[in-house]
């Protein structure tokens, strides 16, 4: 099921961040930690390329992800030209103050103190993008919150002289070409819950679990989680929290929600959705996917 959240407010912040691009020298990405790859707009890295501007990849949320796929995404972002990656935990003053000096690094021809270092911060909603602006300021100038898009307009803010910071609104894409993206977009809180059921979330969140950390999953829920799929793992959960509806029947709803907040208050430790190889992987079988339906389609055209 392909999940899809586009606020028409985004429409216009889309052709808005493109007009006020020309006038910066370095687009600051704040992507999840979790999901670095899904959770960063192709759009925005299509603006940033045509306009050749170079980018600082900020993995914010690193308290809740997994620290060795964090340093695995860090190299993985460094290979790239044009590219600086930074993982932080955006509520620290301390880690948020490194964005400007590694900015700096990335436009040199603004270290001669003529001109301040123009900085835009992009990012999808709820990925901690006001959170680290508050830290950057050092008082409470971004609104903050556990939905997604709260900031709906641009704001310039001068952090001193030598530094221009322009805030932005959290943008989505009007397509979201990968299903695993979506889900993985979903369970984070990055797209409203009209967007799709929170059962299929959480089965999925629950086989990414499964696969990746089974022993923190038996941990949080107090059953073992050997030869379970996710939708046994949803059960399990409304079996063992008494999430059970009218007649018996188990809360699927309720145990999916429990499943889904844990995850994004780390109560099932520092975990990561996806790695590089994963990624790689699922690109890999995306093209096979595609591949093969163009040749079939064209055997069947002969």
């Amino acid at each position: 099921m392909a999940i899809q959240w586009f606020p028409g407010h985004m429409a216009a912040a889309r052709k808005k961040a493109a007009e006020t691009m020309a006038a910066v020298d370095v687009v600051v990405e704040v992507v999840d930690a979790r999901l670095p790859e899904a959770s960063t707009n192709p759009m925005l890295r299509d603006l940033r390329r045509s306009r050749q501007r170079p980018c600082l990849k900020v993995l914010n949320k690193t308290d809740l992800a997994d620290p060795g796929t964090t340093r695995r995404w860090i190299a993985w972002y460094a290979r790239q030209p044009g590219v600086k990656a930074l993982a932080i935990d955006g509520r620290k003053p301390g880690d948020a103050a490194r964005i400007p000096t590694l900015c700096r690094e990335l436009a040199p021809h603004r270290d001669d103190n003529t001109k301040p270092l123009r900085m835009m911060i992009m990012g999808i909603p709820n990925v901690g993008k006001s959170t680290i602006m508050n830290a950057l300021t050092r008082r409470k100038i971004a609104k903050v919150g556990d939905e997604p898009a709260v900031t709906k307009s641009q704001q310039l803010h001068r952090l001193d002289v030598r530094h221009w910071l322009i805030d932005t609104p959290g943008l989505m894409w009007p397509k979201i070409e990968y299903d695993s993206d979506g889900y993985m977009l979903a369970a984070s809180h990055a797209v409203g819950r009209n967007a799709v059921p929170d059962e299929e979330v959480a089965v999925f969140l629950a086989d990414l679990l499964l696969a990746y950390y089974p022993a923190r999953v038996s941990a949080r829920y107090g059953f073992p989680s050997d030869g379970l799929d996710g939708v046994a793992l949803v059960e399990g959960i409304a079996r063992r929290r008494g999430h059970v509806a009218r007649g018996g029947v188990l809360d699927l709803e309720k145990a999916s929600l429990a499943l889904l907040q844990d995850y994004r208050d780390g109560k099932l430790g520092r975990v990561s959705l996806e790695t590089p190889d994963s990624r790689d992987a699922m690109l890999a079988a995306h093209r096979e996917v595609v591949e093969n339906a163009e040749t079939y389609s064209a055997s069947s055209s002969s």
